[in-house]
């Protein structure tokens, strides 16, 4: 398969996505709906209006539209159809697994009840395996708050633990290194917790922050991480110790002035579980098939190179051996097909 992996290929693909923010699948359409819904006035009118707001060059002002946009989502309806829109428009794409973040204090700020949020969302990850897709949650805390928020939301999630795969870490990076929630993810991992956390890419002290996620904290998986090519010792390690990197090209090439692909393709030849992403899609307008196929053009990744993306992604998943191999022999399935 050493031929250039085509759209139809990759779009027929089954596939596991591992980065996503269920705030982040807000399209224009249902941001106009809820909003009238739940009589909220916002500036744009029309499509075309909030479309001409998702604009930026950075995380920082990505983070200026993103947060705003969630003042729409009000009632325990409104995270059910956000996460429903999501789980619809991947199963185009053949999505079978699928691991999300959500952000309990982005929503909680606004008066929005745990309670609320976290049961719209877990409603539609049931109502999903009506579409054929494994949906589970992963709550996020979010770096530029403190510790102890993080630690308060910690607490709200413990009648609902049993319900939720791994804890994150995500938003602005700047100032606020992995080792400031040393201890809230210590206490997560000590309560049995899978843990993740964001190192974005092209951060100050990128290296060092994924140094400290990896040997201080432990964390299972590194979000974004692609900025780890520039450590051989690293790279190493996360191979060694099969530690997943969750990639999202099409983000990079918004917030940062590339797509990372080559560092991507670099990592993936060497051995590292880097997977594809869409991280935010209703903002870079990029589902998971979208961004798989945007990175092949770009670096011009083989069959091979897609079906190895296609596989980690399935491989560092936090599922059982017995669930992963069900979804790997999907894969197989298809190619046998080709």
């Amino acid at each position: 398969m050493m031929t250039h992996a085509t759209k139809e290929f990759i779009y027929g693909l089954p596939k596991a996505e591992l980065h996503l923010h269920l705030e982040g699948t807000l399209e224009p359409d249902l941001k106009l709906k809820l909003a009238q819904k739940n009589n909220i006035e916002i500036a744009a009118k029309t499509i075309e209006d909030v479309e001409a707001t998702y604009k930026f060059n950075d995380l920082t002002s990505f983070l200026a539209v993103y947060y705003p946009g969630m003042e729409v989502l009000r009632t325990q309806e409104d995270f059910y159809d956000l996460a429903m829109a999501y789980f619809r428009k991947v199963k185009e794409h053949n999505v079978r697994y699928v691991e999300v973040f959500f952000d309990p204090q982005a929503h909680t700020a606004r008066g929005v009840s745990f309670e609320t949020l976290f049961e719209g969302y877990y409603k539609a990850t049931q109502d999903a395996k009506e579409l054929g897709i494994e949906a589970h949650l992963i709550m996020c805390f979010l770096r530029d708050l403190s510790e102890e928020s993080a630690f308060e939301h910690y607490e709200m999630a413990q009648p609902f633990k049993d319900r939720i795969l791994g804890i994150g870490l995500d938003s602005d990076e700047r100032d606020n290194p992995p080792l400031k929630f040393q201890r809230v993810f210590k206490k997560a991992k000590d309560d049995g917790f899978k843990i993740t956390m964001h190192c974005d890419i092209d951060q100050i002290g990128s290296i060092q922050n994924i140094r400290d996620a990896l040997h201080v904290i432990g964390v299972d998986r590194i979000d974004h991480g692609t900025n780890i090519v520039e450590d051989p010792e690293l790279v190493a390690y996360v191979i060694e110790k099969g530690i997943g990197l969750t990639s999202c090209p099409v983000s990079n090439g918004f917030v940062t002035d590339d797509m990372k692909g080559e560092e991507l393709k670099a990592l993936l030849h060497q051995g590292v579980k880097i997977t594809v992403n869409s991280d935010d899609p209703a903002y870079f307008q990029s589902y998971v098939s979208d961004d798989l196929y945007a990175v092949a053009q770009k670096v011009s990744l083989t069959e091979t190179d897609i079906v190895t993306l296609v596989k980690n992604a399935f491989e560092i998943a936090w599922t059982s051996d017995e669930n992963k191999g069900k979804y790997l022999q999907e894969v197989d399935a298809y190619l046998a097909q080709q």
